[in-house]
Parts: C-alpha cells; sequence; structure tokens
C-alpha cells in the first residue's frame, strides 16, 4: 500500500503537471480494496483465511510483476490497472489477517493491534528504502521484481502453514457503520480513524511530490525524507504505550494534534529543506499517538473481540487512507501543489474535534473509560 507514494517520483511525476492523474492512481488503490471487501464477505470468508492470506499475496505478486512491465512511458491506464490489483490483494490480506489472528486478538486486541500497526509501518518504511536505490543502482522495472517476490514467498509460505479454520464473519463497511451507530462513542472512534488515517496517507502519499516541486529538493532526498516520515512514526508508536502509562492520555492527544497542526504550517510555508525536515519531524511525532490512543479507548469500550466491527471500523480507516490522497489530486491541480497541505490541516482540526466530542460522549454517557 505505500509503494505508490514512493513510486511517483521514480515515475517522474516530478516533471509532470498532471495531478489529476496521480490521485487516480488513489482511487483505484481504494476501489480494488472496496471490491476484494466485497467479494470476500459474499465469498471467501466461508472458506477461511488460508484462502484469502495465499490469494492476495498471490495477486499482489502478479500486480507487481505486471506494473514493472507498465513503468512510463507505457500509457497511464496500465498501471492504473495494476495499481487497482494491489488495492485488491491489500484487501483480501487485511480480511485473511484479522481472521488468522483473531485468537490473538481475542487475547488483548488493543497490544495486538498496535504489533500489527508497527510491522505495516516497517514495512511502509522499507518500500521507500528501496526505491531510492532507483537513483543509485536500480531501475524502476528492477525494483517492482523485487517488491513482488516478498509477497510470492508469503504466499507460498501461508500455502503450506496449517491456518485456523473458517471463522465466517462479515467485513463489511456499511455493516460495522450500521453497528457502531448503535453506539454513538464507537461511530465517533471509526470517524475519527477515518481521517486520521486520511490525514497520516495524504503526506505519505504526496510529500515526496510536494518537496520536489515546492522546495526543488531532489526527488532521490525526497524519498528519504519520506523515510524519515515514516520512521518517527513507527518509532513513536512504538513508544506511545510506555508515554500513556506516565502522561494523561487526554494530555498526550492534545499535544499530539498541537504537534502535527505545527508540522503542517512549517511545510506550507517552508522554502528550504531544513524546514521541510523541521515540519516532518513536527507532523510524524503529531500523527504517531493517535492511532494506539485510538486503538486503546476501541478496546476499553469493547473489551470483548468482536471480529466484525474491528474488521469493518479499520476496513473503513482505510478507505480514508485512499480517499483523501485521491482528492488532493484535484486540489493541487486547481490551487497548485503547495495546496497539498491544506487538506491535511483541515484533517487535523477535525481529528482534534472528534476526540473533544468522544470525551464529551463519554462523560455524559458515564463510560468508565474516558482517560
Amino acid at each position: 500500500m505505500s509503494s505508490l507514494g514512493a513510486l511517483l517520483p521514480a515515475w517522474r511525476y516530478h516533471l509532470e503537471s498532471s495531478f489529476t492523474e496521480v490521485g487516480d492512481y488513489f482511487l483505484s488503490l481504494g476501489l480494488g480494496f472496496l471490491l476484494s471487501c466485497v467479494a470476500v464477505r459474499l465469498r471467501l470468508a466461508r472458506r477461511g483465511p488460508k484462502l484469502m492470506l495465499v490469494s492476495g499475496n498471490a495477486l499482489a505478486c502478479g500486480a507487481f510483476l505486471l506494473l514493472a512491465l507498465s513503468t512510463p512511458p507505457a500509457p497511464s491506464a496500465w498501471r492504473l490497472i495494476c495499481v487497482f490489483g494491489i488495492g485488491a490483494s491489500a484487501g483480501l490480506l487485511n480480511a485473511g489477517m484479522f481472521q488468522a489472528v483473531s485468537p490473538a486478538y481475542g487475547h488483548d486486541a488493543a497490544v495486538t493491534t498496535n504489533r500489527a500497526g508497527a510491522f505495516f509501518g516497517l514495512g511502509c518504511l522499507v518500500t521507500p528504502l528501496l526505491v531510492s536505490g532507483v537513483y543509485y543502482v536500480y531501475t524502476v522495472p528492477s525494483i517492482l521484481v523485487l517488491l513482488a517476490l516478498l509477497p510470492g514467498f508469503a504466499a507460498g509460505f501461508f500455502a503450506r502453514s496449517p491456518l485456523p479454520p473458517a471463522r465466517v464473519f462479515p467485513p463489511s463497511i456499511l455493516s460495522a457503520i450500521t453497528r457502531a451507530a448503535k453506539d454513538p462513542g464507537m461511530l465517533l472512534f471509526g470517524l475519527m480513524l477515518f481521517v486520521q488515517f486520511g490525514n497520516e496517507w495524504s503526506i505519505a502519499g504526496w510529500l515526496p511530490l510536494f518537496l520536489t516541486r515546492r522546495l526543488g529538493i531532489s526527488p532521490e532526498m525526497s524519498l528519504m525524507l519520506l523515510v524519515l516520515y515514516w520512521a518517527i512514526l513507527l518509532a513513536g508508536r512504538l513508544a506511545t504505550p510506555w508515554v500513556i502509562r506516565r502522561m494523561n492520555p487526554r494530555s498526550l492527544a492534545t499535544i499530539a494534534i498541537s504537534s502535527a497542526l505545527l508540522g503542517l504550517i512549517v511545510l506550507a510555508s517552508t522554502n528550504n529543506r531544513f524546514g521541510a525536515i523541521m515540519g516532518i519531524v513536527f507532523v510524524s511525532a503529531g500523527f504517531a499517538p493517535i492511532y494506539p490512543l485510538a486503538v486503546r479507548k476501541i478496546w476499553q469500550r469493547s473489551p470483548d473481540y468482536d471480529l466484525p466491527l474491528y474488521s469493518g471500523l479499520f476496513s473503513l480507516a482505510a478507505v480514508g487512507a485512499f480517499l483523501a490522497p485521491w482528492l488532493l489530486g484535484y486540489v493541487a491541480e486547481s490551487w497548485g501543489i503547495q495546496a497539498v497541505m491544506i487538506v491535511p490541516m483541515i484533517g487535523a482540526c477535525v481529528v482534534f474535534l472528534l476526540m473533544l466530542l468522544i470525551w464529551l460522549e463519554a462523560k455524559l454517557s458515564g463510560t468508565p473509560a474516558v482517560t
């Protein structure tokens, strides 16, 4: 999922002005994800996680191999199809992993979810590191072939591994929203994850293009700054459980949103590399605690692991991660690349407002876990 933001400079979109085309890549990724969620709900969930994990990894492998054959100057329509396949594979893997690790989630959903998020963040960190090799040693197709090998090996591994039997559940985003609507606090958590993932992936998807087009930073350096963004985000999420034990979560959330807003303002107004680095540090450090805090609160409100609800809420968050970067393509086309920081700024304010509503709802409803 993180490969797209890193690949755009390698595809030389930092020299192109078709920002809507860039946005369409994220839309294609999201449509693939949604379609796979429908397929899982209708057919695959009853056949167990093994089929979803094998088919998801095999599909990702094939999509990356085809993408290696579709690098520019090939028509962008071919890349849109391949990106659609990557999104579909992400949806299959998301549903399969929720089923496969459900026993661990049942013991301590918050800890397991944070660990899963840490491994996901590690993968996001590795991707721009690999793609940065395009500017030194490798070619774009060779990087994509390397990326295809990883899910290819994973497909073979899961095909030979014993996995738990099928556990029927409908990971429908709409059904998750309907279930969450019965608990206003849970619905607010879902909306907060939707907006927060949109904020994080707006930066992850557009940061290299923004740095290159706005500040004149080289594409290879912009990818290294994207690595910095993911590294601080990952480190912050690993450190958040330790910080929560020593700091009031409300204070931590307020400081985090303030840091993110400060970083976005710095990124939007700076004209040099040092300002860009400081902005990235503030943004990533501010975004890092939001997801662990939300997961902790969701688990406190629903300590008995509810697989359909958890899967649906995090699928909803993933949709936000695709829709926001797509919207930014049209914002950048209309107002210029400097405007791509506007949507995350608005999103950060919305997240803070949702936090206030969550605290207010918890106080009015008498929910014990409001700290």
